[in-house]
């Protein structure tokens, strides 16, 4: 990607609230299979008084977006990443893990989790990038024939 990648927060009090949500649901429906999409409960998630949601807009268009939440001051969770297809591999999902791991080291949390289907090879490269582990195999997690990593990333504390 040429220009900068620039992640933005969804305030419940923006103006595009309602727009930038209908956005995330579309794109939240074509992505995830029906079972693991939050597009039916979107609203309710980012109601949440710990949760959180980034997104990137280009050219009008939602590119991508990932939620997070800090259910304690010990740990966090990225419970959604997910870039469109026509913007993939151009750093728009990079930029945005980091902003919601720095969103999350600002919570003062000593640690970041996240669940990945290991098939989704190209994601689960992108956390280790970063920073993350594996943490161990769930089998079942997704569905009876999906397992996930849980994987996650501590922050150094002092």
């Amino acid at each position: 990607m040429a220009n900068r990648v620039i992640v933005e927060e969804l305030h419940r009090n923006s103006t595009n609230w309602a727009k930038i949500v209908e956005e995330i649901v579309r794109l939240e429906k074509k992505i995830f299979p029906k079972h693991e999409s939050l597009a039916r409960s979107f609203d309710d998630e980012l109601r949440k008084k710990n949760a959180g949601l980034l997104y990137v807009h280009i050219n009008g268009d939602v590119a991508g977006y990932v939620m997070y939440s800090c259910p304690s001051s010990l740990f966090a969770s990225i419970t959604k990443l997910a870039v469109k297809e026509s913007y993939r591999r151009q750093g728009i999902g990079e930029a945005l893990l980091k902003a919601s791991i720095e969103k999350c080291r600002g919570r003062n949390v000593h640690r970041v989790s996240l669940h990945v289907d290991p098939s989704r090879i190209s994601a689960v490269n992108l956390y280790k990038k970063l920073g993350f582990q594996v943490d161990n195999l769930i089998e079942g997690y997704y569905a009876l024939d999906r397992n996930a990593y849980r994987m996650y990333f501590d922050f150094l504390t002092d």
